[in-house]
């Protein structure tokens, strides 16, 4: 029996480690204590995938309920004619970039829009593939996911909370109350930032670390610029944006860490 548990013990040993141990990504670690870990203790043995879906659906509850409400505090106070009424200084901008429109800067702020759009979608699905097949399931659920989480605030936000688009000429057909947040700009933080955060927390050398975040903030203020150009969103509605796409991230992090808290407590069970 001892040598057959030592042969057992030395090919377990010898075999390649997990695909989920494989090149850590810290940002994913778990804590023992903290709120994702608390999370899954209070949901018992529940499988990981159970564990990640209602940490996702609370998360999104939460986010949800902070988006709407700061939109309200937008809409009714900041730029309300009853409230401090800034709505004339989140226009103005708008108005400046619109009285600058050349043929050349309008073909850019298109591109922009894009890599806020159908560019980011085609990324973070690829991540996802990608990690999938490797058998790196939360770092797949979380590109996959936090573009998901994003998109439901923005839409559920929009509706909840219409406030008109800049009253310039717009360039893009699309409904007109819908100005806050912007969703473009949400998606840019919540995909290319929080790719970069994924990348950057492994054992990644600090100038390339300064290049990651660079091209993540160029990239998600090429996109802000791009839809603001275009007559889509006021400064305002922006800054919602971006607060939506950091709270996806928030989310689906937690989201991935209760997940695996929960395997790591199915392991040693």
């Amino acid at each position: 029996m001892a040598i057959g548990q030592q042969s057992r013990t030395a090919a377990a040993a010898a075999r390649p480690p997990a695909p989920e141990t494989r090149k850590p990504v810290s940002i994913l670690a778990v804590r023992p204590g903290s709120y994702p870990d608390r999370f899954a203790g209070a949901l018992g043995d529940l499988h990981p995938v159970w564990v990640f879906a209602l940490a996702l659906l609370a998360g999104l509850l939460a986010l949800l309920a902070a988006s709407i409400l700061l939109g309200l505090f937008v809409t009714e106070v900041l730029v309300s004619d009853s409230g401090l009424g800034l709505e004339g200084a989140d226009e103005s901008f708008i108005d400046t970039l619109a009285a600058e429109r050349t043929g050349t800067l309008t073909t850019i702020a298109e591109i922009g829009s894009q890599f806020g759009a159908a560019v980011l979608v085609s990324i973070a699905l690829l991540v996802a593939i990608g990690f999938a097949i490797a058998r790196r399931w939360r770092i797949a659920a979380f590109a996959l996911f936090v573009l998901l989480l994003e998109s439901a605030t923005y839409y559920v936000t929009s509706f909840a909370v219409p406030r008109d688009r800049p009253t310039v000429p717009r360039l893009e057909d699309l409904e007109v109350d819908t100005s806050y947040p912007s969703g473009h700009t949400a998606a840019a933080v919540a995909v290319y930032a929080g790719l970069v955060l994924l990348l950057t927390s492994r054992r990644t050398g600090s100038l390339a670390k300064a290049l990651a975040w660079t091209a993540a903030i160029l990239l998600v203020s090429f996109v802000a610029l791009s839809r603001m150009y275009e007559g889509m969103h006021h400064p305002l509605d922006v800054a919602g944006g971006v607060l939506v796409g950091i709270g996806a991230i928030l989310v689906a992090l937690f989201a991935c860490r209760a997940a695996g808290a929960a395997s790591e407590r199915r392991q040693r069970s």
